[in-house]
């Protein structure tokens, strides 16, 4: 009987890792997510030849491999940049941020921004990136030029047609589509996050960690939003003669499947959200990488029965 064991415990093993791996569709059966590599950014940033693969990198960028990506320093008249070099087509996304905004004055500028456009990797006079832009900028404003009653930091987000542009004089007021005021997102005493939620043409929801950990403030939530169908994701940065750092910690983007009338639907074709925003769960690696698993748990099962029996016959034979 003791040749049995091999075999139970491949099976306990085996059930175990399909009911964690499970629990994302089981929990959240409209909605599931697919980390996307491509644009996606962790430590140490870059591969051994010192570049990275899926991004690309300008202007006073710095690229600390073990703690951040710094888009510009605390110094006068800086800017930077980094930009995917593939577009993001994923029809439904959510990109998650982890950033830091610090400097050691009592006066700083100017900020940064995060990019979805058709342009890519195009220094300019907007927080370090091209004007006229067409698609999505959100900016993350650190100092007031002239916007009377409004609480600066301030965030806020304008839809590009490539044909208007960013009025900096008056911090954007005229072009904003959504925006909120976030105070003590500089210098904050916890890790800064910001988490943006896009169902197409359904809605596009910002959601802010600053306060507290895991404590989150809804900064704005656009219903009819539309980005472009194939823009490039991107962050940028620039500083005046008032003067910040900041940093890029971690960027996670995951392309979000929905299930429809029992079928599940890649985000990145026809299908559309059927309710509103379901916090996904994150399937690692995909419905592939599962099947590959229990395809490779089923083989060490056979092969853990085969060797048992194979031993116990062979000791049956030597009774003999």
């Amino acid at each position: 009987m003791r040749f049995q064991q091999p075999w139970t415990s491949l099976c306990l093993l085996a059930g175990s890792l399909s009911q964690s791996w499970g629990l994302g569709l089981s929990e959240h059966p409209d909605v599931k997510a697919i980390s996307l590599r491509t644009h996606s950014l962790e430590p140490p940033y870059l591969d051994s030849d010192m570049q990275s693969r899926w991004f690309d990198f300008g202007g006073d960028c710095i690229v600390r491999t073990d703690r951040y990506i710094r888009l510009a320093s605390d110094k006068s008249s800086r800017d930077g940049w980094i930009f995917s070099r593939v577009p993001l087509t994923a029809t439904n996304w959510e990109i998650l941020v982890d950033f830091k905004i610090h400097g050691q004055g009592n006066l700083y500028g100017d900020g940064f921004a995060m990019w979805l456009t058709k342009q890519r990797a195009t220094p300019g006079p907007v927080f370090g990136s091209v004007d006229s832009f067409e698609g999505l900028g959100v900016f993350f404003d650190t100092y007031k030029n002239n916007r009377p009653g409004t609480v600066f930091p301030y965030i806020m987000a304008m839809n590009g047609d490539g044909k208007t542009p960013y009025e900096k004089d008056t911090d954007g007021k005229a072009n904003e589509v959504a925006g909120c005021s976030a105070r003590g997102i500089r210098n904050a005493n916890i890790p800064t996050k910001a988490k943006f939620t896009y169902f197409q043409d359904k809605s596009l929801k910002l959601e802010l960690q600053y306060k507290a950990e895991d404590e989150w403030t809804e900064c704005f939530d656009i219903p009819d939003f539309k980005v472009p169908p194939v823009a490039y994701l991107g962050f940028s940065a620039e500083t005046g003669e008032l003067s910040d750092n900041f940093d890029i910690i971690s960027v996670k983007t995951l392309n979000l499947y929905q299930r429809d009338s029992g079928s599940t639907k890649a985000s990145a074709g026809a299908g559309k959200s059927s309710s509103g925003y379901v916090k996904p769960k994150t399937s690692s690696g995909g419905s592939w990488t599962w099947f590959f698993m229990k395809f490779i748990l089923f083989g060490l099962a056979v092969t853990g029965a085969y060797v048992g029996f194979t031993i116990y016959r062979a000791r049956q034979r030597d009774r003999f």
